[in-house]
């Protein structure tokens, strides 16, 4: 899987993805993830990316003409190296997404869908107060990861990039966490867990574990787990 994201500050991702899961899948080549300064595709001496809306208004919007410069190249890059591996270009599986606050609402079922169908997914991370509506004639899909609004769109990318990385075959080492984590089944979460210490004295206060986690029965344990689990 390959990940592809525009952003006009690259720098914000070198933390988040050079760390634990999201690394190790990098060093292993599971996952490969490009991140494109979206200044590079400007034509003035002060690489502007924004400008003041038609029609008046607060804030600035991001230019078209960028954005479309970018998308183009990194299509055609995506397509040309594709094509030296596989003649049949309409095997291609990309998706292109802006992360907008109006979008459709990011779940985990989207993320087990992209991880199986997709090879390739193209980030656009908006900041201001938006991009012109004309990028919408060049993506396919607007993605929102909750109803509120950020600064900018490189913490959902991180979002998408991690959510759907951790999905991929062999990258969480154990699979079967896969299956029983929350959101796995729709509006299901999942059960209480628990780990040492057994009993937990703080104030002079227990709080130990479920007596029936320490039993042993693992038929009894199911049936505690299934029970615990909670509906949205």
């Amino acid at each position: 899987m390959k990940f592809h994201i525009i952003t006009i500050f690259p720098e914000i991702f070198d933390s988040y993805f050079n760390e634990s899961i999201i690394k190790r899948a990098q060093e292993k080549h599971q996952i490969i993830i490009k991140i494109y300064n979206l200044r590079n595709w400007t034509c003035d001496k002060h690489k502007t990316v924004d400008d003041a809306p038609y029609g008046g208004g607060a804030g600035m919007v991001m230019k078209i003409e960028p954005l479309y410069n970018a998308l183009n190249d990194i299509k055609s890059q995506i397509i040309n190296n594709k094509s030296q591996i596989n003649s049949k270009k309409q095997d291609l599986n990309i998706k292109t997404i802006l992360l907008s606050a109006s979008g459709k609402k990011w779940d985990q079922q989207t993320a087990q869908k992209y991880s199986q169908r997709l090879d390739e997914i193209i980030l656009i991370c908006g900041r201001y107060e938006g991009v012109d509506e004309r990028i919408t004639h060049f993506i396919n899909e607007e993605i929102s990861v909750g109803d509120y609004v950020l600064t900018g769109g490189e913490i959902p990318a991180m979002i998408i990039v991690d959510s759907i990385t951790r999905l991929l075959p062999d990258v969480l080492g154990n699979n079967a966490s896969i299956m029983e984590e929350s959101h796995s089944i729709p509006n299901i979460l999942e059960y209480p867990q628990y780990t040492r210490p057994e009993i937990f004295k703080i104030n002079k206060k227990k709080y130990p574990v479920p007596p029936i986690l320490l039993s042993g029965d693992h038929q009894k344990i199911e049936k505690w787990r299934e029970k615990n689990k909670q509906k949205q």
